[in-house]
């Protein structure tokens, strides 16, 4: 029923629609302009999301903890579609940066926010470091605290905005080998379904991309076994079409197999299942992003 190899040939058909159409691009731009903000810029699903939204013509917010790589990607997309984007370095993991981060966007009038920003650990918690554990937590849950408090005020004086959240397929059920990861990815799934109910009344929407094991970098530097990933362009597509119509996705092909095959099983079950998964990919405390 579940296995963790993959063969990418099986969904070809469900990586060919890496762009928006253009009734789309210029329906986001109409809506959520004229700036959007993405947390975790510089790679993976953010830098994804980010070359989407400035194919859209949108203003870009873009963050990350790199300064060369956020100039580089200024650079190129306002070369390449004519926009305006604001790089702003910040550690998102830590309170005074976040704090200083809210601040310093106070100036821009952004209707998107994209949380992208986040990381994983995996392994036996107990063999885990704890410092690195609360670093985790600071990023995927009080950042996305915090500036999802800030944006539901700014959106709702507005009547107006979007805030796209990013929960995962783990975040359903406990995982042993990745305890706390999928622990701050619930945390988010829950947070982001309660508030696409509390804001719908004043045109705000909200949603929760969930999706599987993407291609970001993060699996060659935790050496954990993801063959079949998918590339982070084209989940992008299926999230931002979402965006509006419906309050959680399971972006790709590959994310709706994995959620859709555990979907209906007892939660006990779920979690003996995803022990077997999460084992199979790392047996050492790792750092992964999915």
């Amino acid at each position: 029923m579940f296995c963790t190899e993959f063969n990418s040939k099986s969904f070809k058909a469900n990586t060919m629609a890496t762009t928006l159409t253009k009734k789309k691009q210029e329906h986001l731009k109409m809506k959520y302009g004229p700036m959007a903000l993405v947390t975790g810029a510089t790679s993976g699903i953010g830098l994804a999301i980010a070359q989407q939204l400035a194919q859209c013509g949108l203003d870009l917010v873009i963050t990350a903890r790199t300064t060369s790589a956020l100039d580089r990607l200024k650079n190129q997309l306002e070369s390449t579609h004519g926009i305006t984007v604001i790089a702003l370095t910040a550690d998102l993991s830590n309170e005074q940066s976040t704090d200083a981060f809210i601040k310093s966007i106070h100036a821009y009038h952004i209707g998107l926010a994209v949380l992208c920003a986040g990381y994983g650990t995996s392994g036996l918690f107990m063999q885990s470091k704890l410092d690195e554990e609360v670093n985790m937590l600071r990023l995927n849950c009080e950042a996305v605290l915090k500036l999802s408090h800030y944006f539901t005020k700014v959106f709702h004086a507005w009547k107006k905005g979007g805030i796209i959240f990013f929960s995962s397929i783990v975040a359903y059920q406990g995982v042993p080998h990745a305890a706390h990861y999928a622990a701050t990815k619930a945390y988010i799934q829950s947070l982001g379904e309660a508030l696409a109910i509390e804001l719908k009344p004043y045109d705000v929407d909200v949603l929760v991309a969930a999706p599987g094991p993407v291609k970001t970098g993060f699996e060659q530097r935790a050496n954990l076994q993801m063959n079949g990933a998918m590339l982070p362009e084209i989940i992008a597509v299926p999230i931002l079409k979402a965006l509006g119509k419906k309050s959680s996705v399971w972006p790709g092909f590959l994310s709706k197999l994995l959620i859709g095959s555990l979907h209906t099983l007892p939660r006990f079950l779920k979690i003996r299942i995803m022990q077997k998964i999460m084992g199979g990919m790392t047996k050492h405390q790792r750092t992964t992003a999915f």
